[in-house]
């Protein structure tokens, strides 16, 4: 089905959200109950699943999370990977699961782009991952960035390379991921995931292309366990692990903001100080043999030699 675009638009706005996840939503006063919702996800590497432009699984999700206030069109918008047709007057009659509905449509990119994870971590909370099975998923979320995750029979192990371009955000970041490894072994934190940072890839990389693993700030392990994903849980570890890099990336930002604050702060508190050693030319007095002069003009200087 073709897209056709009416002239009475009423809104049509784009915004672009961290890791180059772009939307387009679009409303026609004509129809103000259908909203068109597009999403551009990040380019794949090449050893990610990607099958037709989106993520392994991504469409079964989609259908079982929205049911039948979602349509898939296909094509999608040029630009982007998935244009939803999202029927409003089809919303649950219920507040509370309206609500939560609503949320799962704000949440998209979860929906879509956690849809192999979601899979992966669902078949560990109902203990029906298969033995020896130990195959390492590649899935994308940065632009042309791949983090891995690898089941086994008990576990998940969640690896990310971590790369920055900029030279300051490389040095915040291993700063940071190596005090957030160890905030993890406090007491309150003994029932989260256990995490360990290295300069160098872990073993469970080591049939992954070398071109994959460039990491300028190290990597991350995640061991995700059953009890992690249990009931709620699996939403919120989800979310957590397909935005780790975005998480990471804000608190260097803030890190970097504060600096740039307190060093602005100190400058200031510096210049103070040099404009309280001034002297103070009020009460400062001249000395008897001090002169002034004044710029007299050519006229009062021939009065003042004729006189």
């Amino acid at each position: 089905m073709g897209l056709s675009v009416d002239k009475g638009v009423e809104l049509d706005y784009q915004w672009v959200e961290f890791d180059d996840v772009r939307y387009h939503v679009q409303v026609s006063t004509k129809n103000p109950h259908i909203v068109l919702l597009s999403l551009s996800l990040p380019i794949p590497p090449p050893e990610t699943d990607f099958p037709g432009g989106l993520p392994s699984g991504a469409i079964e999700a989609i259908k079982v999370s929205y049911g039948v206030v979602v349509q898939i069109l296909d094509p999608p918008r040029d630009g982007f990977n998935l244009t939803l047709k999202l029927n409003l007057l089809k919303l649950p009659p219920d507040e509370d699961y309206k609500q939560s509905l609503l949320v799962k449509i704000a949440s998209v990119r979860e929906i879509v782009l956690g849809a192999p994870l979601r899979m992966v971590l669902k078949r560990l909370g109902s203990r029906m991952m298969i033995p020896n099975g130990n195959q390492l998923i590649a899935l994308v979320h940065r632009p042309k960035e791949a983090f891995f995750v690898i089941p086994q029979v008990e576990k998940v192990i969640v690896v990310y390379p971590m790369r920055f371009s900029d030279s300051i955000d490389t040095v915040l970041a291993t700063s940071f991921l190596q005090e957030f490894v160890e905030a993890r072994r406090t007491s309150g934190l003994n029932n989260a995931p256990s995490c360990s940072w290295s300069s160098t890839p872990p073993l469970e990389l080591k049939k992954v292309p070398p071109e994959a693993l460039s990491a300028n700030a190290g990597f991350v392990s995640f061991v995700i366990f059953p009890r992690h994903v249990d009931g709620r849980k699996l939403d919120r570890t989800v979310w957590s692990l397909l935005t780790f890099h975005a998480y990471v990336s804000y608190h260097v930002k803030c890190s970097e903001g504060f600096m740039h604050t307190r060093m602005r702060r100190r400058v200031e508190s510096m210049i103070q100080a040099l404009d309280r050693a001034k002297p103070d030319g009020e009460k400062a007095k001249r000395s008897p043999n001090s002169r002034s002069f004044k710029r007299l003009s050519l006229r009062e200087a021939r009065t003042n030699s004729n006189s």
